[in-house]
């Protein structure tokens, strides 16, 4: 589905990628490792059009995105869960919602704001409040939320779970792994190992803006020494 290829960006002179490679297969749950400033979010960034590599290539389901502006990114089918959540603080709920509905790619069974009230009920009872008047968890719900209304290929999390409550975040973490089975490709950006791996078919760790390991959640799991080095703080 996804497939980025030796990616290199930077911020003014300063490089952040050193050719970074990924792969997101239809239906896999990918996570992106690494301690902060590794070059994670600039890998989501530059994916979509926020930052512009200034080489490599990035392909997604047959298509070059390298050079596309950010709305035509997500016009192809890439949804992004922001670090920081950024909702819209002067909309209601409702109107965050329904400011990023749409269904371009005729999914069969797109995501509508009933959907999103079944799978987050709390979002209905406070459908009518501001978006700044809502809980740290209630935004990243939100948040979600807004993007699986433009029915995304590709769900994109950067920091799916960061700052939330233990609770929170278990109910974030069930809603991913509802998506995961009903066939939704993920990429996540947490560091949450041991949730991560619960759901994850692979994982990317990035140190200094490089791809240092891939592998599967068993394979992480059985490297302690791997998380020490690269994970730990």
């Amino acid at each position: 589905m996804l497939e980025i290829s030796n990616i290199e960006s930077f911020y003014g002179v300063s490089q952040a990628l050193f050719g970074i490679n990924l792969k997101v297969e239809a239906g896999e749950v990918v996570t992106l490792l690494g301690r902060n400033g590794m070059g994670k979010t600039t890998t989501l960034n530059s994916l979509m059009g926020i930052v512009r590599p200034r080489s490599g290539s990035i392909v997604f389901r047959g298509e070059e995105l390298t050079g596309q502006p950010s709305y035509k990114i997500a016009q192809r089918g890439l949804g992004l869960v922001p670090e920081g959540r950024q909702i819209f603080p002067n909309l209601t709920v409702y109107e965050n919602l329904y400011a990023a509905a749409g269904n371009r790619r005729g999914n069969a069974n797109p995501w509508t704001l009933e959907r999103i009230y079944e799978m987050f009920p709390i979002l209905e009872e406070r459908r009518s409040s501001m978006g700044n008047l809502l809980s740290g968890g209630e935004q990243q719900m939100l948040a979600i939320s807004r993007a699986l209304m433009t029915n995304p290929d590709l769900l994109i999390l950067d920091e799916a779970t960061e700052g939330l409550a233990p609770l929170i975040r278990q109910e974030i973490w069930a809603c991913l792994k509802r998506l995961k089975d009903e066939g939704q490709s993920i990429l996540v950006v947490d560091k949450n190992v041991a949730d991560l791996c619960v759901i994850a078919n692979r994982h990317f760790i990035i140190e200094k803006g490089m791809v240092v390991w891939e592998g599967s959640s068993d394979e992480l799991k059985a490297q302690p020494d791997l998380q020490e080095r690269y994970l730990g703080v």
